[in-house]
């Protein structure tokens, strides 16, 4: 080997190392931080209650602490930090009585394993079982700051709910997204924000189709878990006639095939029997014997489900019609979209 030259093998192991032991010290020191901000909350929480006799205490000790704070370790300590802090302990910290144990104690036995950001936005979420399914599904799909908010803001929750029992709602703030059916894994609309096509905008499906090409880490995140793309425009053959699928996926929590047809018009009933043809030759001539049925999913600007219900089978577990919005909802407009869909 030349002086001049290193392996290249050998310097990717040590470059891995050093990677590593960087995202361990990041852990740490979040872990540490989240810890302390805790810690501190309960300490303003127990002292403001030793002295609750005085109906200002409260304001002023927070006052003087980030007065003192400040002066001693600088930024991070305003009266606004502070309050946030106290509210940490006041949501996740009051189930028992916490101030002997240690930051590992501490820290598994409330959860704390997320980012203080994570927690800033999450403890502006006040229905109790809406921050929980977000801090489940944020940890178990290991959410940047930037999506864990992506999903708020498109309702993801509510989303979900839509096609659920009371139930079945109360599991997803206790066991957050649980795949076990074709049906677990739909929302209505998908939001497609991403791909950057205006809402009033006119394009062609191969446009939108090229759009989701470009940004497929966004579309995986926003079908939800388990899905791993396969290919565009899956040709296949029969009776000297060539058909052409979108978007091909696998799910490997259904451990089936999911094929996507893109319309950016209104649903029709022929578009239904299109689909109805793609699962049927997905299901005899692609698919294992090992593998469930394959699930179809057309994503389209409009539709009725009226016509769904009427066109496919009463017992249907295959084939699913979905709106999808290139803009991003606000939460007013989403309520709305809710409320419609209860009305069709």
């Amino acid at each position: 080997m030349s002086k001049n030259k290193i392996d290249t093998d050998f310097y990717n192991r040590v470059a891995e190392l050093l990677k590593e032991a960087r995202k361990n010290v990041v852990q740490i020191v979040n872990r540490t931080m989240v810890y302390t901000y805790f810690e501190i909350g309960r300490m303003i929480v127990e002292e403001e209650q030793n002295g609750k006799e005085r109906a200002a205490y409260g304001k002023q000790i927070l006052k003087e602490l980030s007065n003192h704070l400040s002066t001693d370790f600088g930024k991070g300590f305003s009266v606004t930090n502070l309050q946030q802090m106290k509210n940490f302990y006041n949501v996740y910290g009051k189930q028992q009585t916490v101030s002997a144990k240690s930051e590992n104690e501490i820290v598994q036995n409330y959860n704390l394993q997320l980012s203080w950001s994570h927690y800033l936005l999450l403890m502006r979420i006040d229905n109790i079982d809406k921050r929980k399914f977000y801090e489940l599904e944020t940890i178990d799909n290991n959410w940047s700051l930037r999506e864990l908010q992506r999903q708020f803001d498109t309702s993801l929750y509510e989303r979900l709910a839509l096609s659920r029992d009371k139930k079945a709602i109360k599991e997803l703030s206790e066991k957050g997204q649980i795949i076990e059916k074709a049906k677990d894994s739909l929302k209505d609309p998908y939001i497609l924000e991403f791909i950057g096509l205006p809402e009033n905008e006119k394009y062609s499906e191969n446009e939108l189709e090229q759009n989701i090409i470009d940004k497929l880490e966004h579309f995986l995140l926003e079908l939800g878990k388990g899905f791993t793309f396969v290919g565009r425009q899956v040709r296949f053959t029969f009776d000297e006639e060539h058909f052409r699928v979108d978007l091909v996926f696998y799910n490997r929590l259904l451990q089936c095939f999911v094929v996507i047809d893109l319309k950016i018009g209104k649903l029709t009933h022929q578009d239904l029997g299109q689909m109805q043809m793609y699962v049927n030759y997905f299901d005899r001539f692609v698919k294992l014997d090992t593998e469930n049925k394959t699930i179809g999913i057309i994503l389209c600007k409009d539709k009725k489900d009226t016509l769904v219900e009427i066109t496919l089978p009463e017992n249907n577990e295959q084939i699913f019609a979905s709106k999808y919005q290139t803009v991003l909802p606000s939460k007013k407009e989403l309520k709305q979209l809710i409320e419609n869909k209860g009305n069709e």
